[in-house]
C-alpha cells in the first residue's frame, strides 16, 4: 500500500475492500477461485458423461429383446431337461413311495406290538386278579363253613332247650295239679280238727306262744343272714361298676392306640414323600433336565447322542429344559399346571426320526415317551392381537421365554399356551372365567394351582394336585428344600412324639387290663359268696318252715288222740304239699331259666344267622367278580388270539409284499439313472408316481407346443447376444470408470471445499486475536467481523481514554497516529498468517508521535525476531532507539544534499 493508501485504509468506509484485501492477502481468494473453476469442470464432464451412457440405450433395449426370445427358447429347453428329470423321478418315486409304505407298515407294526404288551398286561392282571379271588373265595367258603357248623350246634343246643323247657312245663303243670288236690285234702282235714280246737284251746294257746318265741328267734337269725346277702350284693354291684368303668376306660385307650397308630402311619407317609421330593429338587439342582423325567430322561438323551447320526436334525428335547420364566418364579406351579406333560415331551422333524427316537426311548427303558413332529423350519409363529385372550392378566406363552422358536411354536399349535390365562388368586380366577367372558380364553389357572374353565353352559373348577408343591420351572430351589426339609423335621419329630405317646397309651392299657382281671377275679369271688349265702338263708326258712308243722303233744290223750289222727294226717298232707311246692318253686325256676337261656340262644341263634347271610351274600358277590374277571381275561385272550396276532402276522406279510417290491422297482430305477443324480435334483419333493406321471404328460403337451414358435437357432441368437453384450459391457466399464473418477473428483473436492471453510473460519478468528493482541501493547482493545457471506470485513477499535466506553466502529474518528498504528497491527496479524522469504516496510510510522513510534518499532523488531523471517523497515525518522542483535542490523544513510 502506498502513504497515501495506508493512511486512509482503515477510514475508507468501505468493508468490501477492506474484505478483498484480507481475502487476498491470506490467499484464501486465490483457493476459492481455483475451487470454484475445478466444480465447474467436473459439471461439464458429468454432463459429458451422461450423454455418453444415454447413447448405449438403444443397444441396451436391442439386448433385452434378444435375452426375451433367448429365454422363451430356453424355457424350451428347460421343459425338456424336466421332462429327462421327471422321468428319472418317476422312476425312483416308485421306490420311495414303496418306501413311504414300508415306514407306515413298520408304524403300524409297531403299533400292533405296542397291543401285545397292553394286553397281556390286562390278562397278566386279571390272572393275578383271578388268582386272589379264588383265594378269598376259598377262606370265604370255609368261614361260611365254620358259621354253618356254628349254627348246626346251636340249632341242636336250641332243640334241646326246646325238649328240656317243654319237659319242665309239664312237671311244673304236674305239681300244680298235685298242689291242689293236697290244698283240698287239707281244708277237709282241717274243718274236723275245728271241733276238737274248743277243748285244748288253752293248751293251743299256750303251744302258740312257745311257737311264736321260737319263730322270733328264727327270724332275728334269717334277718341278720338277709343282711349278709345285701352286703354281698351291694359289693358284687360295685365291682360290676368298677370293673364296666375299667372296660370303658380300655375303650378309650385302645381308641387312642388306634388313632395314634393312624397318625404315626400318615406322618410316615408324608415324611416318605417329603424325602422323595427332596431327592427330587436336589437332583435338579444338579442337573436341570431330571425334572422332566428323571433318570430316564438322562439315560435316553445318552442314547440320543449316541444314535445322533441316525437323525436327520437333532431332536429337542425335553421342552422344559428349552423354556425358562422371565417374571421369576410366581407362576412356576400355574404353568406347570397349564402345560403339564407336554414339558417332559420331545420335538423331531419328520416320521422317520421319531421311529429313532422310539427306538432310542426303548433302549433308555423310557415308556410312553410324548413325541411331537413339526416342521423345524417354520419360523415363530406371529399371531394376531384380535386372537389373544382380551385381558390384561399374563398368559401362558407371555410368561415363558426360549432360545428356539420351534418350542414356542410348539406350545401354541400343541398346548394353546396363548389362549392360558394367569391370575394370582381363586377369586380372581372365578371373575375371569366365569364372570368377565374374555373372547379366546380356554383356561385360567392361578398361582396356587386351580384350573378353571367354560365348557358350554358348564362351570367347571379343578383343584390342585396336591403332590405338586412347586413348579418344575421353579429357579430359586434352596429355599424350596429347606422348607420341606424343615417341614420333613417337624413331622419327624411329631413322629417320634406320637410314638412316645403311643407307648404310654400301651402302657397305660396293660396296666387297665391288670386292673380289670383283678376286679373280676374279685367280682366272681363275691357272686359265689352270694350264692352260698342266698342258699344258706333258704335252708334256714326251710327248716323253720318244717319246725313249725310239729304239733305240740297232748296234754289230754282222749282229746288228742283222734287230734293226734288227724294231725298226723294234717301233717303228712302239708308235708307233701310243701315238698311239692318247693318242687314248683325249683319247677319254675328251671323253667324260667331254660326260656332266658332258650331266648339268648335264639338272640345269639339270629345273630349267627345274620351273619351267615351276610357271609353268603359277600360269598356271592366274589363268585360274581371271579367270574367276571375270568370272562374279561377269557376276553382279552381271545383278542390277543383271534385279532392282535393274526393282525400282526397279516401286517408282516404285507411289509414283506411291499420289501419285494421294492428291491423289484429299486432295480427298474437303477437302470434309468443311479439315486444320487435323483437327491442331486432335489428328490422327488412328496409328490406320488400318479401326480409326476401327470405332470409328465402336462410338460410334454407344452414342450410340443412352445417347439412350433421358434424357427431360428438358439446359438446364433446367443452369438449374437454375446456380441452385443461384449461390445455394450466394454463401454458401460469406460464410462463406469468416468463416472468413478468424476465421483472421487467431486469427493475430493467436497472434501477440499470443507477443508477450506474450516481454515477461513479458522483465519477469522486468528485475524480477531492476532489483531486485538498487537493492539493491546498500546492499551487498545479491538475486533474484527468477517462475514464470508456477504463479503464485508469490519475494524472496530475502543480507546483508553474513551470515557463512554463506546467501540469506535468508523475508524475516522481516530487521529492520524492511531490510524497508522491500528494498520500496523492489522498488517501484523495478516504477515502471520502468510508466508514469504522477505518482507519490507516503507514509512510505517508516518503520523505517529514519539511514543506511539517506539511502541510500533518494539512491536515489529520483536514479530520479526520471532518470526524468524527477514524484514526490511525503511522510515525517515529516528532508530536509534532499536539496539543492535545478532540478526538485527541498522544503515543509515546520508542526508541527501539540500
Amino acid at each position: 500500500m502506498s502513504q497515501d493508501k495506508s493512511r486512509e485504509f482503515l477510514h475508507s468506509g468501505n468493508d468490501r475492500d477492506k474484505f478483498k484485501f484480507f481475502f487476498k492477502a491470506t490467499l484464501l481468494q486465490q483457493v476459492s477461485d481455483l475451487l470454484d473453476n475445478i466444480r465447474n469442470q467436473l459439471r461439464t464432464a458429468a454432463s459429458i458423461v451422461e450423454e455418453l451412457e444415454k447413447s448405449i440405450s438403444p443397444i441396451m433395449r436391442e439386448l433385452d429383446e434378444l435375452r426375451e426370445k433367448i429365454k422363451n427358447m430356453e424355457h424350451v429347453e428347460e421343459i425338456a431337461q424336466e421332462l429327462q428329470d421327471l422321468r428319472k423321478k418317476l422312476a425312483w418315486s416308485w421306490v420311495y413311495d414303496v418306501d413311504k409304505q414300508i415306514e407306515e407298515q413298520n408304524a403300524k407294526i409297531e403299533k400292533l406290538k405296542e397291543r401285545i404288551p397292553a394286553c397281556q398286561d390286562k390278562i397278566d392282571r386279571n390272572s393275578a386278579k383271578v388268582e386272589e379271588l379264588k383265594g378269598q373265595l376259598i377262606d370265604k367258603k370255609a368261614h361260611v363253613t365254620s358259621l354253618m357248623q356254628k349254627t348246626s350246634e346251636v340249632r341242636r343246643m336250641q332243640d334241646e332247650l326246646q325238649n328240656k323247657l317243654s319237659l319242665a312245663t309239664k312237671e311244673q303243670l304236674e305239681l300244680k295239679e298235685e298242689h291242689s288236690r293236697g290244698e283240698n285234702l287239707i281244708k277237709k282235714m282241717t274243718g274236723r280238727l275245728k271241733s276238737l280246737e274248743q277243748q285244748i284251746r288253752d293248751i293251743q294257746e299256750q303251744h302258740i306262744r312257745d311257737t311264736q318265741a321260737e319263730e322270733s328267734a328264727a327270724e332275728e337269725c334269717m334277718k341278720k343272714q338277709q343282711d349278709e346277702i345285701d352286703a354281698a350284693r351291694s359289693s358284687v354291684k360295685r365291682l360290676q361298676e368298677e370293673e364296666n368303668a375299667l372296660a370303658e376306660s380300655l375303650s378309650e385307650v385302645s381308641n387312642t392306640i388306634n388313632n395314634l397308630t393312624k397318625e404315626v402311619e400318615e406322618n410316615e407317609r408324608r415324611y416318605r414323600d417329603l424325602c422323595s421330593q427332596i431327592r427330587e429338587l436336589q437332583q435338579r439342582q444338579t442337573n436341570k433336565v431330571t425334572a422332566f423325567g428323571g433318570e430316564r430322561v438322562l439315560n435316553l438323551l445318552r442314547s440320543i447322542e449316541r444314535h445322533h447320526m441316525k437323525f436327520r436334525s437333532p431332536p429337542i428335547g425335553p421342552i422344559g429344559a428349552h423354556v425358562k420364566l422371565v417374571s421369576g418364579d410366581i407362576w412356576a406351579l400355574a404353568v406347570d399346571c397349564a402345560i403339564g406333560k407336554l414339558l417332559d415331551a420331545f420335538i423331531v422333524t419328520n416320521h422317520k426320526d421319531s421311529l429313532v427316537l422310539r427306538d432310542c426311548a426303548r433302549e433308555a427303558n423310557y415308556r410312553n415317551l410324548q413325541i411331537i413332529i413339526y416342521d423345524f423350519a417354520k419360523p415363530r409363529i406371529s399371531i394376531p392381537h384380535h386372537l389373544l385372550p382380551s385381558t390384561n392378566h399374563p398368559t401362558t406363552l407371555s410368561v415363558l421365554q426360549s432360545d428356539n422358536p420351534t418350542v414356542l411354536n410348539v406350545l401354541v399349535d400343541m398346548g394353546h399356551a396363548e389362549r392360558q390365562v394367569l391370575v394370582q388368586d381363586y377369586e380372581m380366577g372365578k371373575s375371569v372365567a366365569f364372570e368377565q367372558r374374555v373372547q379366546n380364553l380356554k383356561e385360567v389357572y392361578t398361582s396356587d394351582g386351580y384350573r378353571m374353565f367354560y365348557r358350554g353352559s358348564v362351570q367347571t373348577t379343578l383343584p390342585p394336585n396336591r403332590r405338586m408343591r412347586t413348579g418344575r420351572l421353579c429357579s430359586s430351589l434352596d429355599d424350596r428344600i429347606d422348607n420341606i426339609q424343615k417341614e420333613a423335621s417337624n413331622i419327624k419329630e411329631n413322629i417320634q412324639e406320637c410314638k412316645g405317646r403311643k407307648r404310654n397309651a400301651e402302657e397305660a392299657r396293660r396296666d387297665v387290663d391288670v386292673r380289670i382281671q383283678s376286679v373280676k377275679r374279685r367280682r366272681l369271688n363275691e357272686d359265689r359268696l352270694l350264692m352260698s349265702k342266698q342258699m344258706k338263708l333258704q335252708d334256714m326258712k326251710n327248716n323253720f318252715a318244717a319246725e313249725n308243722n310239729h304239733e305240740p303233744a297232748p296234754n289230754v290223750e282222749e282229746i288228742y288222740e283222734e287230734i293226734s289222727q288227724v294231725q298226723d294226717s294234717i301233717q303228712g298232707k302239708e308235708l307233701t304239699l310243701e315238698k311239692i311246692k318247693v318242687k314248683l318253686s325249683m319247677a319254675e325256676e328251671k323253667s324260667s331259666d331254660l326260656k332266658r337261656s332258650f331266648e339268648s340262644l335264639c338272640d345269639s341263634a339270629e345273630d349267627e344267622m345274620e351273619a351267615i347271610d351276610l357271609a353268603g351274600s359277600e360269598l356271592q358277590l366274589i363268585e360274581e367278580k371271579l367270574r367276571s374277571a375270568d370272562e374279561e381275561r377269557a376276553h382279552y385272550e381271545g383278542i390277543m388270539q383271534q385279532k392282535v396276532l393274526p393282525d400282526i402276522k397279516k401286517a408282516e406279510e404285507e411289509h414283506e409284499e411291499l420289501q419285494r417290491n421294492r428291491q423289484e422297482n429299486f432295480r427298474k430305477a437303477s437302470i434309468i439313472c443311479s439315486e444320487s443324480e435323483v437327491e442331486a435334483l432335489g428328490g422327488c419333493d412328496g409328490a406320488t408316481p400318479e401326480q409326476l406321471s401327470s405332470k409328465m404328460n402336462r410338460l410334454k403337451q407344452r414342450n410340443q407346443k412352445e417347439s412350433q414358435r421358434y424357427t431360428e437357432s438358439i446359438d446364433d441368437l446367443r452369438a449374437l447376444h454375446d456380441k452385443k453384450e461384449r461390445k455394450i459391457l466394454r463401454k458401460q466399464l469406460m464410462y463406469a470408470a468416468f463416472r468413478e473418477k468424476l465421483n472421487a473428483c467431486e469427493r475430493a473436492l467436497d472434501l477440499r471445499w470443507n477443508k477450506f471453510q474450516r481454515n477461513a473460519s479458522l483465519l477469522k478468528r486468528q485475524l480477531t486475536w492476532q489483531f486485538n493482541g498487537h493492539l493491546r501493547k498500546k492499551g487498545i482493545s479491538g475486533h474484527i467481523k468477517v462475514d464470508y457471506e456477504e463479503k464485508v470485513l469490519t475494524v472496530e477499535v475502543k480507546m483508553p481514554q474513551d470515557a463512554s466506553g463506546n467501540t469506535v466502529r468508523d475508524t475516522r474518528g481516530l487521529s492520524g497516529g492511531e490510524r497508522s498504528f491500528s494498520t500496523l497491527c492489522f498488517a501484523l496479524a495478516l504477515h502471520e498468517m502468510t508466508e514469504a522469504p522477505f518482507r519490507a516496510m516503507d514509512e510505517f510510522d508516518v503520523f505517529m508521535d514519539a511514543v506511539s513510534r517506539k511502541i510500533s518499532l518494539d512491536t515489529l523488531v520483536d514479530f520479526a525476531v520471532a518470526q524468524g523471517s527477514q524484514w526490511i523497515f525503511i522510515t525517515p525518522h529516528d532508530i536509534s532507539m532499536v539496539k543492535p542483535r545478532e540478526r538485527i542490523k541498522k544503515q543509515q544513510m546520508a542526508a541527501p544534499r539540500g
